[in-house]
This record gives structure tokens, C-alpha cells and sequence, in this order.
């Protein structure tokens, strides 16, 4: 009780393909080399896998990592926070001042990291203290 529409061909989105009669994802050939829809019994020869080609890309937050939102965090608390003025001349253009804050991301018994920018040309620096 199987019918087939040899006009219509199988959808393939990456890998996968689908049922061009219901939409159904269709399982991988059998031997006999045909592409059977479980749902609606649409049945189609086997695409030439030996020719197709698969391309896939991802969007950079598709993979989320404990370590990424980590330094997204800091790097949203470091734009947040409101930087005082520091009577310190910007090595690269000369500004009598400087926006600093600092940031402890060294351990406990260590000194912390002061971050400094250039109001002027947002020349940026760090001093471990």
C-alpha cells in the first residue's frame, strides 16, 4: 500500500531528509535502496550519498561553555562599572588623566588587576598590583 510520486523528491535540509508528501524526517535507506516514510508510506530509490555533500555552520553561541560566560560576565561588569580619574598620563597620547578600576582575578592572596583607559583615545592598559 505504498505509493510513490516520482515528480516529488525528498527534502534534504544538511543531513537529514524529509518527506516531501507529510514532512516527516525520513530514516536512512534500507538495503533494498529505498527511502520509506514511516508515517505516510511515501517511498522514493535512495538519494547518492556517494556524491552528497554535507555543509553545516554554527552561530558562536550555539555551543555555550562555562568558561565563554564566564569571561562574558566579566567583560559586562567591566563596562558597567563607573571608572574614576587618576592623575596618570596616557602613554599614548599624552592625557594628563586616566579612567581606571580595578578587578581581582588573581587569587585571594594576591593584588588586584587595575584596569586603565584613555578618556582621550581609549588607549587601554593593566597593571598587576
Amino acid at each position: 500500500m505504498s505509493k510513490s510520486t516520482p515528480s516529488l523528491k525528498p527534502d534534504t535540509v544538511g543531513s537529514l531528509i524529509f518527506c516531501p508528501e507529510c514532512g516527516n524526517l525520513l530514516d536512512i535507506p534500507g538495503e533494498d535502496d529505498l527511502i520509506v516514510c514511516n508515517l505516510c508510506s511515501y517511498t522514493h530509490q535512495s538519494i547518492d550519498f556517494e556524491n552528497f555533500e554535507v555543509v553545516t555552520t554554527s552561530k558562536p553561541g550555539a555551543f555555550p561553555s562555562a568558561l565563554r560566560n564566564k569571561r562574558d560576565d566579566v567583560q559586562s561588569e567591566i563596562k558597567d562599572a563607573t571608572a574614576a580619574l587618576v592623575k596618570e598620563p596616557c602613554p599614548k597620547c599624552g592625557n594628563p588623566e586616566m579612567e581606571y578600576h580595578t578587578m581581582q582575578l588573581r587569587s585571594a592572596d594576591e593584588g588586584q588587576t587595575v584596569f586603565y583607559t584613555c578618556p582621550k583615545c581609549a588607549y587601554k592598559t593593566k597593571l598587576n598590583s
